[in-house]
C-alpha cells in the first residue's frame, strides 16, 4: 500500500507542469507631440492616432514571437503640448524603458537625445525627415526609420529620368520646410542627370485655404502662374506646407504631369501597397483601426519591429544588447517591401525602397532598374557612405 502512495505521488510529482517564470518585460515608449497635423486635403485629415496605432499593431507582433522566447513587449504613449519640456519629458520616460520611438521636429528631436546621451536610452525616430539629423547634426543614441529629403527626392528623380522626363518646371513653396525639400530635389536633379529649365517660387500670402469661391480663383490662378514657361517634361514641386501644391494637376498651363509634393509623390509606404505580402499587414491594421495605414504608422511599426527582431535574436531585452545588434552586420528586417531592410553603420538611416504613389496606386518602387551601387542599390537613396558628414558621438 505505502509503495503504491509513493508511485502515485511520483506520477503526479511527474504529470503536473512545471511553473514557467515570469515573461521579461520590454517596454517601449512612444514620444509624439499632441495634436492633429493639419492638410490641405480633408481626405488626407491625420488620425489623432497616427503613428502610434502602427507601434500598437508592431507590439501584438512583437508578442506573437515573444510568448516562444518568455519575452513580453509592453507600449506607453506620451504626448507634448506646445509648452511641454521635451528634455524633461524624454528623460522621464527613459526612467521607465530603454527605447523610445520619436515623432517629434528636428529640434526637439535634439534636445531628447541629447538629454538622454548619458543614459542607456535608444531613440528610434519615426517621422523627421531632416537630412541634417543623419549629418551634422547626427547621434549615437538615435536611429532614424524615417526616410530623409534627400531619400525621397532621389526616389522621385530617378524615375523621372528612367522615363526621360529630365526637363523640370519647378516650383518651390516660400516656408522653410518647402525650401529643404527644394534643396534635395535641386541635389537629385544634378545626381541624376535632369535639368530644372526654370524655378519659380510660389508665395504664401496667408488667407483662407477653403472659401465659397476657392475652385474658381484656383482654376484662373494657377494657369497664370505657370504659363510662359520653357519647354519641359514635368512639373516638380516642393510643398511640404501644403500651400498650392495639390492645386496644380489639371490646373498648369501645359499640359505636363506634376511630381514631388502633388501627383506622383515618393513616400515610404501608402494605403495602395499591396505588394510582398503587404495586404495582410494593411487589412489587420485597418481591422483594428478602422482606416488606412499612414507612412508615419508603418516608420512606427518598423521601429517597435526592430526592437522586437533584436530582442528575439539576442534573447536580452537590455537596451546595449539590442542596440548593439541593431547596429551590427547581422540585423535585418522585413517590411514588406520587397527586400530586408538593414541600417547603414555611418549615419544609423535604415536602407528602404521608397514607393512612388499618385494618390490611389503604387505607380512604381524606387531605386530604378540601371541605377547601380557597388555595396547595395539601396545606397542609390539618400546620402551615401563618401558624402557623410556624419561623425557619431
Amino acid at each position: 500500500m505505502i509503495r503504491w502512495l509513493v508511485a502515485a505521488i511520483g506520477l503526479s510529482v511527474a504529470a503536473s507542469p512545471v511553473l514557467a517564470a515570469d515573461p521579461v518585460e520590454i517596454g517601449i515608449g512612444y514620444l509624439g507631440r499632441a495634436g492633429v497635423k493639419a492638410k490641405l486635403s480633408l481626405v488626407e485629415l491625420s488620425a489623432e492616432n497616427d503613428g502610434v496605432a502602427g507601434a500598437r499593431l508592431a507590439i501584438e507582433d512583437n508578442n506573437t514571437t515573444g510568448k516562444f522566447l518568455n519575452q513580453r513587449f509592453t507600449l506607453e504613449e506620451v504626448r507634448l503640448n506646445d509648452n511641454d519640456d521635451v528634455a524633461k519629458a524624454a528623460t522621464a520616460l527613459s526612467e521607465r524603458t530603454g527605447f523610445i520611438i520619436a515623432d517629434l521636429p528636428a529640434d526637439d528631436l535634439l534636445k531628447a537625445a541629447d538629454a538622454l546621451r548619458d543614459r542607456r536610452t535608444l531613440l528610434l525616430n519615426a517621422g523627421a525627415i531632416d537630412d541634417r539629423l543623419r549629418e551634422q547634426d547626427c547621434r549615437a543614441n538615435v536611429i532614424h526609420v524615417a526616410p530623409t529629403r534627400s531619400m525621397l527626392a532621389d526616389a522621385l528623380a530617378q524615375y523621372l529620368v528612367w522615363k526621360q522626363w529630365k526637363r523640370w518646371l519647378f516650383v518651390v513653396g516660400s516656408h522653410d520646410q518647402d525650401k529643404l525639400y527644394a534643396d534635395a530635389l535641386r541635389r537629385a536633379a544634378t545626381r541624376f542627370g535632369a535639368k530644372i529649365v526654370q524655378e519659380r517660387t510660389f508665395e504664401d500670402t496667408g488667407g483662407a485655404r477653403r472659401t465659397d469661391s476657392g475652385v474658381t480663383l484656383i482654376q484662373r490662378q494657377m494657369p497664370v502662374f505657370t504659363q510662359q514657361a520653357p519647354a519641359y517634361d514635368v512639373l516638380v514641386a516642393a510643398d511640404e506646407s501644403e500651400v498650392f501644391a495639390s492645386y496644380l494637376p489639371y490646373r498648369t498651363w501645359d499640359p505636363r504631369p506634376v511630381a514631388g509634393s502633388a501627383g506622383l509623390v515618393p513616400t515610404s509606404w501608402h494605403a495602395a501597397q499591396d505588394q510582398w505580402g503587404a495586404i495582410q499587414i494593411q487589412n489587420r491594421f485597418a481591422k483594428l483601426n478602422s482606416r488606412h495605414m499612414t507612412a508615419l504608422d508603418m516608420q512606427a511599426w518598423t521601429a517597435a519591429r526592430m526592437i522586437g527582431e533584436a530582442a528575439s535574436r539576442t534573447k536580452s531585452g537590455g537596451p546595449k544588447a539590442v542596440s548593439d545588434f541593431l547596429k551590427g552586420p547581422d540585423f535585418s528586417i522585413a517590411a514588406f517591401k520587397g527586400r530586408r531592410l538593414t541600417l547603414r553603420d555611418w549615419n544609423l538611416q535604415l536602407r528602404q525602397p521608397i514607393l512612388l504613389v499618385d494618390g490611389r496606386m503604387v505607380v512604381s518602387v524606387s531605386p530604378q532598374e540601371g541605377f547601380l551601387h557597388q555595396v547595395s542599390e539601396l545606397d542609390t537613396l539618400g546620402v551615401d557612405r563618401p558624402e557623410t558628414k556624419c561623425r557619431l558621438q
